[in-house]
């Protein structure tokens, strides 16, 4: 790991690396959000509105940050959510990442929407992974993938159901970002004042959306739309059972932002439940992650898995989410700002950075495992 890597003592310093090594596009794409990009401030912003509540004479010298989820152990109560397109960010993209999951000891989330496909992904790491899949207008599609995660050893899946339509992401238009980026007279500037991106982007294999690529031929450009016009406006809970009946096992539905959809999800047999507003992409003005995360415990979480996921930033982001009940947390911009901070040693330098906030903060709290980490731990401040 380089020397300027190791100076990033926090996320937010991986963040303003990445700002200075990707092209506008790229890193506006990844730092952006829907509208005004309110409920994405407040993705994090709202973990300030609860405080932790330390014991001490405790003896920590020896603690436990594992804990399982979608049946296998990881190495701390952090994974890593699926986003798209990794490549994009940097060469190493998805199957970096993967490995940087699996030398971390923790899972990786594959999407759909990805630059590598589910067998390369396998084939990288052996360690724990999930896929991120939606429901299409052709089931066979949805069968094609379910299959192919079966075949390659994924141990579950999340179905993302917040994406009827892409929300506004106005920062997208502003910058010109297109998929495949393209160097017009307004961006040509920009992307000289990064040669090495444009060298690397140049000099290894196109862009492709590797899982669809031989159903569909043509550029990106043609598969984007592909996925763009498969992508079923008439979902409904029925479509979730049936895909929940054929994967066969751990099953996530993601997105879910109330009890009441929470509970549906039960009913229909999903184990898990991702709390989450898709980083703030979609619906701008929905309510924070960890806000609804309580009422969401208190109506299921004694019979499926609730993992928190949006905003987390910082080792007492995750502790919190335990505290209310959280199984586990997950996050996307985290270890893409490494990606694109520093390619997969980027990622294990964010990874690493949250894996060291949490073992020191469950510490200073007075906790020697996870399980220790309960209601009693936090109180939400008084307004």
């Amino acid at each position: 790991m380089s020397r300027a890597l190791e100076r990033c003592y926090n996320i937010a310093r991986l963040r303003e690396r990445a700002s200075r090594r990707l092209p506008a596009p790229m890193f506006h794409y990844i730092d952006g959000a829907a509208g005004d990009e309110w409920t994405m401030r407040q993705n994090t912003d709202a973990f300030d509105r609860y405080e932790l509540v330390p014991r001490f004479l405790v003896d920590v010298s020896e603690i436990d940050l594992t804990t399982t989820v979608f049946g296998r152990e990881i190495s701390m109560p952090f994974f890593c959510a699926p986003t798209a397109m990794g490549r994009l960010f940097h060469h190493h993209g998805e199957t970096g990442v993967a490995r940087a999951a699996n030398r971390a000891g923790t899972m990786y989330s594959l999407s759909s929407i990805s630059t590598a496909s589910i067998e390369e992904v396998a084939e990288a790491t052996d360690g724990p992974k999930l896929f991120q899949i939606y429901v299409f207008k052709d089931r066979g599609l949805n069968r094609e993938f379910i299959q192919r995660c079966k075949e390659s050893g994924y141990d579950a899946l999340a179905l993302t159901v917040d994406v009827p339509i892409a929300g506004n992401r106005e920062r997208d238009l502003v910058t010109g970002m297109t998929i495949p980026p393209q160097l017009t007279l307004s961006s040509l500037f920009n992307f000289a004042m990064h040669p090495r991106w444009v060298w690397n982007y140049f000099t290894h294999p196109p862009l492709e959306l590797s899982n669809v690529k031989d159903r569909v031929k043509g550029d990106v450009t043609t598969l984007v739309s592909f996925f763009n016009d498969e992508l079923d406006r008439t979902v409904s809970w029925d479509d979730a059972a049936w895909m929940i009946e054929e994967w066969g096992g751990p099953f996530a539905i993601k997105g879910i932002l109330s009890a009441e959809d929470a509970i549906r999800a039960a009913e229909v047999g999903a184990s898990a439940v991702m709390v989450s507003n898709h980083g703030g992409r979609q619906l701008d003005s929905s309510p924070a992650p960890v806000e609804v995360l309580p009422e969401i415990v208190d109506a299921v979480g004694d019979r499926m898995e609730v993992i928190l996921e949006g905003g987390v930033r910082r080792g007492v982001h995750v502790l919190k989410a335990l505290a209310l009940g959280a199984t586990a947390c997950s996050a996307g911009r985290p270890y893409l700002f490494g990606l694109g901070a520093g390619g997969e040693a980027g990622v294990d330098r964010a990874l690493e950075i949250l894996r060291t906030d949490i073992e020191r903060d469950i510490r200073i709290l007075g906790c020697r495992n996870i399980g220790e980490v309960d209601s009693a731990r936090i109180r939400r401040v008084s307004d």
